[in-house]
């Protein structure tokens, strides 16, 4: 997924520390030989890497990573890697990657551009902030105003108006997302 022919993509080194400076950590799970991922990894920093995997030693290294409490994003684009791809928490490849590895992973980006992995954890994570935000004015609302209408406190009128606050409120705390995608 990193490199072609034994070239690394060209923004693998961008993307690679993309992700490390989100916290993430990559390691390299390859079917490849030794001395090319050895010379990716060794250009791009990453120190956990194996070489000559099968697809089934690729899907038990996802498993293994699971059972030690990780979350792990498999990025795959050959044939090999689909067992891996299904095994993940989460599973991205390119639209250049075989269907199979496509139709394994949860999301498909465009082209072969890594950096649309860090891009794509980055809009996730605010789409995830933007919504326990949401969850929390929701739950304000009828933790306040519902009770408050149920027990005759307040006119039918001003409770409707005040839920149909609350939507707007989540609906434009939503829309914030629009431009935080790619802070």
């Amino acid at each position: 997924m990193l490199f072609r022919s034994d070239q690394l993509r060209p923004d693998a080194a961008e993307a690679i520390a993309a992700l490390r400076h989100q916290g993430l950590t990559v390691e390299i799970l390859s079917g490849d030989l030794t001395g090319p991922v050895g010379r990716a990894a060794a250009t791009l920093g990453i120190g956990d890497w194996r070489a000559g995997l099968t697809p089934e030693q690729k899907a038990g290294a996802i498993d293994d990573l699971i059972a030690q409490g990780r979350t792990v994003l498999m990025v795959g684009d050959g044939l090999n890697d689909t067992a891996a791809l299904a095994r993940a928490h989460a599973a991205m490849a390119p639209g250049t990657a075989l269907d199979a590895s496509q139709n394994a992973a949860d999301l498909v980006f465009s082209g072969a551009r890594l950096g649309a992995v860090p891009d794509a954890i980055q809009v996730a994570r605010a789409a995830r902030r933007r919504a326990l935000e949401n969850f929390g004015f929701s739950a304000l609302y009828n933790l306040a105003a519902a009770p408050m209408a149920m027990l005759g406190l307040v006119n039918p009128l001003v409770a409707a108006l005040a839920m149909s606050g609350s939507s707007l409120i989540v609906t434009l705390n939503a829309l914030r997302m629009h431009g935080e995608g790619r802070r």
